[in-house]
């Protein structure tokens, strides 16, 4: 029986590689309440910037080790190199 082999992609995110570990990032993600995420389009466009970015390496981030997936989502998550300070929401304390 023929192996399938791992696809390897430097620039790649999880997602578009056939790893049996997007499965649990999406777990990760789901667990997040909606309030701490940023927009859909907010989360693609970070992601677009960490597939340009050097230390992207298979969906990992070699400056700060987190799986890009899971970090461009959070609200108050920030990129290492801060890349993401324009796509910031900005939020207001209630008082």
């Amino acid at each position: 029986m023929e192996e399938k082999k791992k696809r390897i992609c430097k620039r790649c995110l999880l997602r578009e590689m056939e790893i049996e570990d997007y499965k649990k990032i999406e777990k990760y993600k789901d667990a997040i309440k909606e309030r701490e995420r940023v927009s859909k389009d907010i989360y693609e466009i970070r992601l677009q910037s960490c597939k340009n970015c050097e230390s992207l390496y298979e969906g990992t981030c070699n400056a700060c080790g987190c799986y890009v997936e899971l970090r461009a989502l959070g609200i108050r998550s920030d990129c290492p190199h801060g890349k993401w300070w324009l796509m910031k929401p900005v939020q207001f304390e209630d008082y």
